[in-house]
Formats: structure tokens, C-alpha cells, sequence
């Protein structure tokens, strides 16, 4: 009998201990041993697309992450009411130490009403406030937290656990998915020269298959090392050499059943001589209209690497990627708020209104969910920090807002509010479980059918269950 993938013949005759281990193992393990044995049928690729639990409204994501938590008040959640009592003293009681004055901040922006819909945008949002545009946002203020600690936040935001050790958003939605393209990752993430905080744990793969992990494009220079091969290395010698190895390592998995990550470690190795073919072309943004390079702000210095992105984020969908984000960090303002967010709203402003408009002119937003968010919110005064000239706000996990477009959500929809402060989230009130489940819920998976046998149990994203926010949904 001869092996599909290299020249040579692979025995299947099990030893007495991989016929033990059979026995004792559970049911996967077993069944990996018969998939490994049984070389005369080929192996499904881990990321080949899968059927949703139900018809889905959307098909891919893309996450646009904004680190550090932006402000609801300063952003798309106005509160005249706080503006009133801007640098009187707070009633919020935290324990002030003696000396210490702790005083209401209000936002240092206006306001406007955007789109048909009167989308609520402070002014320094200018190409989001295109009719285009703000009609076909969801703006959900009613989320809140678990955690005022940045890393944990995250964790929680991308994982579903504070620990940061769980599968990411994208890990569940490739794992219940797979992808429409073999020839690329199944997800995506792209990030600013510095990771946030947390690092690479916020795209893991966690207790999933190692094919699920997020795949992150470099934001200088080459997207992917070593996409490119050497001169003397043909395309030939790579096939004969990955057969070679393909060989050894499935002689290997055959007397070694218990390293389910071979499995994995195979397929990566042919995902990467596939994506040498297909990648460059795709992250090769030489061939977009100057229109389009336009559009996304990539010719403004300010808007250039999250403009580049967010065109990059809609090739990927385009060519089958189920799931990309975005991370753009430096919304931790705790000081100097109006500079600090001014400059961050810039940045993103463009970038955003081109993705979800050229998303729309290609007929793609209907089945691509774009959210928009961070991993808390901010407080409505000062949280003992920065003084009068550095006017900041602290950490609230107790309200945030979220955008969303496209994908089976409300266009043109205000959803939740927060109380007259901006503290406190006191309609359409939701954990981040909910939130998560809903992602699932518009991809057509639900929740507590998309589950991995892991440490003695079933697992899920929301670790313990959720709702959908139906008020959320077209």
C-alpha cells in the first residue's frame, strides 16, 4: 500500500502497544489512529468548510480592536447631563486617600447626529459621519465587563476568560467554520508595531487544534517571513521535501498516537508551501486603484498603517477568510483625553468609513460582520488620576460601547443606553458572554453546540452559557 502524499510505502500494521493504547484512549485518539492507518483515503484539511449549525446572517468578521478602552462619552454615547457637572467632585466613593480630589470630567468634544438614523457621533469623527456610512452602524451601548485590568480585559474581550488561556474569537469561529480558501489561514490578525497587552494569548488557539490559532501579519516589511523561498529551492524540491518529511512524521504518529499536535504540525507545513502561492498576491496592495488608496487614507500619514490594514482586512475576506482583527492601541487615556483621543479617532476615522464602504459597493457587507470595539470603558470623572490640566479618565467596566455593521444587525440602530453620567450600562443590559454568543449566532453556530472535549469536560466560548442580544438583530 502506497502513502497519497510521498512515494514511499507506509506500513499499517499496528504494534501491540498502539492496539493498547487504542483501547485505553478515548474515542479521538482511536479514531486518530484509524485516520493515520488508513492512508488510502485522504485527510480533510482541518480548515475545510464546515456547515453552521443554522443558516448564518454573516460569513466572515472582521474586528476592529481598539486597545485600551475608549471613552462611550467621548465617542459615539453623549451625556449633557456629565457635561454640566464637568470638574465638580464626584460622588463615585473609592476610598480617596487624604488630600486626593476626585472630580467629573466632562467630554471635550460636541456633538452631532449623523445619517438619517441621527447616529450619535462626537465631532471628531468626520468620514464616519457619511449618511453612507452612519446608516448602516449599530451602535450597542447596553455591554459591560468583568475586569477594570487591561490584560485581563483583553483576555476576556478576545477569550471569553480572564485567563488567557482559552481559544480566541477567531479559533471558535474557524474551528465551527473552516475556511472557504486552503490556501490561506483561516484567521488573520494584524497589530501596530507594539502587541497588546497580553500579546499573542489574545489570537491563541488555546485547548483547540493548533490549525486554529491566529496566523499575524508583521506591520513592516514582509507580512510573512519567508514567503518567498530561496533562489536554489524550486517549487519541485519543496513538494519532494515536505513528501520526505510528511513520510517520517506520519511512521512517526503511527507509534506515537498520543501527540495529537503532529497531526497539526503536518498540515501547517503544507499550509505554508500552499500560502507562498497565494499571499504575496493578496498583501501586494500595488494593484488596488489609487481611488481606492485614497479612500482608505493611505496616502496621510496619520491614516496609513490602519488604512493599509483595513484594505488588507477587506482582500482577506474577499478571498475567504472567516475571521481578521485589528488591533490599534492608545486609547488608555488617562491624561490628556482630548488630545489623546483626537488623535486616536483621526487614525481610524478614515480607514473605518472606506472598509465599511467599500465593503458595501462590493455587495460584501451583508454577509461580513465589522465590529468596532475595545475591551472596557471609561469612568465619568477623573479616577484620581491627572490634574486639572491633564484631565483624564480611569477604567469602567461597568458601561462601553460597540459598533457593528453589516452581517444580519440593525442598520441605523441606537441599542442599550447608559445612565445620564455614562457610568453604569442600564438598558438592553448584557455581559460580554452575551455579546459572544450573538458573534456566534450571526455566523449560524450556537454556542452551546460548538463545544471541545477538554481537561474532563466540554468547553465552550462563553464558558458557562449565554443569550443572544436579539435586539442586536435584523
Amino acid at each position: 500500500m502506497r502513502s497519497k502524499i510521498c512515494s514511499r510505502p507506509v506500513s499499517t500494521a499496528a504494534t501491540r502497544r498502539q492496539f493498547l493504547y487504542g483501547l485505553g484512549a478515548s474515542l479521538g485518539s482511536v479514531a486518530l489512529t484509524g485516520m493515520l492507518a488508513a492512508d488510502d483515503v485522504p485527510q480533510a484539511s482541518a480548515l475545510a468548510p464546515r456547515k453552521s449549525h443554522f443558516k448564518p446572517r454573516a460569513k466572515n468578521v472582521i474586528m476592529l480592536f481598539m486597545e485600551g478602552g475608549p471613552g462611550q462619552m467621548d465617542t459615539f454615547d453623549p451625556k449633557p447631563q456629565l457635561s454640566k457637572l464637568h470638574k465638580t467632585e464626584s460622588q463615585n466613593d473609592r476610598g480617596l486617600a487624604a488630600g486626593q480630589f476626585q472630580f467629573y470630567v466632562g467630554s471635550p468634544f460636541g456633538f452631532t447626529k449623523a445619517g438619517k438614523s441621527g447616529m450619535d457621533m462626537c465631532d471628531q469623527w468626520k468620514y464616519m459621519r457619511d449618511p453612507d456610512v452612519a446608516d448602516e452602524l449599530c451602535n450597542y451601548r447596553g455591554c459591560y465587563a468583568d475586569s477594570l485590568n487591561h490584560p485581563e480585559a483583553l483576555f476576556h474581550m478576545n477569550t471569553g476568560s480572564r485567563l488567557g488561556a482559552d481559544p480566541s474569537l477567531g479559533a471558535w469561529a474557524t474551528f465551527g467554520l473552516g475556511s472557504s480558501n486552503e490556501n490561506l489561514p483561516g484567521y488573520v490578525v494584524m497589530t501596530e508595531s507594539a502587541l497588546p497587552q497580553g500579546g499573542s494569548r489574545n489570537w491563541s488557539n488555546g485547548f483547540l487544534p493548533a490549525h486554529y490559532q491566529g496566523t499575524r501579519l508583521r506591520p513592516v516589511g514582509s507580512p510573512i517571513l519567508d514567503l518567498q523561498s530561496q533562489p536554489f529551492k524550486s517549487r519541485a524540491h519543496q513538494r519532494e521535501a515536505l513528501d520526505e518529511l510528511a513520510f517520517l512524521n506520519r511512521q512517526h504518529a503511527l507509534k506515537h498516537p498520543e501527540h495529537a499536535d503532529l497531526a497539526a504540525r503536518m498540515e501547517s507545513y503544507e499550509l505554508a508551501f500552499r500560502m507562498q502561492t497565494e499571499v504575496p498576491d493578496v498583501v501586494n496592495l500595488d494593484g488596488e486603484t489609487e481611488s481606492t488608496r485614497e479612500m482608505y487614507g493611505m496616502n496621510d500619514k496619520a491614516t496609513q498603517n490602519f488604512g493599509r490594514q483595513c484594505l488588507m482586512a477587506r482582500r482577506l475576506v474577499e478571498q475567504g477568510v472567516r475571521f481578521v482583527q485589528i488591533f490599534s492601541g492608545g486609547w488608555d487615556s488617562h491624561d490628556y483625553l482630548e488630545r489623546g483621543h483626537s488623535s486616536r479617532i483621526r487614525s481610524v476615522d478614515r480607514p473605518m468609513a472606506a472598509l465599511i464602504k467599500d465593503l458595501k459597493q462590493r455587495g460584501m457587507l451583508d454577509d461580513t460582520l465589522v465590529i468596532w470595539t475595545g475591551e472596557f470603558g471609561r469612568t465619568s470623572d477623573n479616577n484620581r488620576r491627572g490634574g486639572v490640566y491633564s484631565i483624564g479618565r480611569g477604567h469602567n467596566a461597568d458601561a462601553m460601547t460597540m459598533l457593528l455593521a453589516g452581517g444580519g444587525v440593525k442598520r441605523g440602530a441606537m441599542v442599550g443606553a447608559t445612565d445620564e453620567i455614562g457610568s453604569k450600562a442600564v438598558e438592553v443590559k448584557h455581559p460580554i458572554r452575551d455579546f459572544h454568543v450573538t458573534l456566534l449566532h450571526l455566523l449560524g453556530l450556537d454556542d452551546n453546540k460548538l463545544t471541545y472535549f477538554h481537561a474532563g469536560r466540554y468547553k465552550q466560548l462563553s464558558q458557562f452559557g449565554g443569550e443572544v442580544i436579539k435586539d442586536l438583530l435584523a
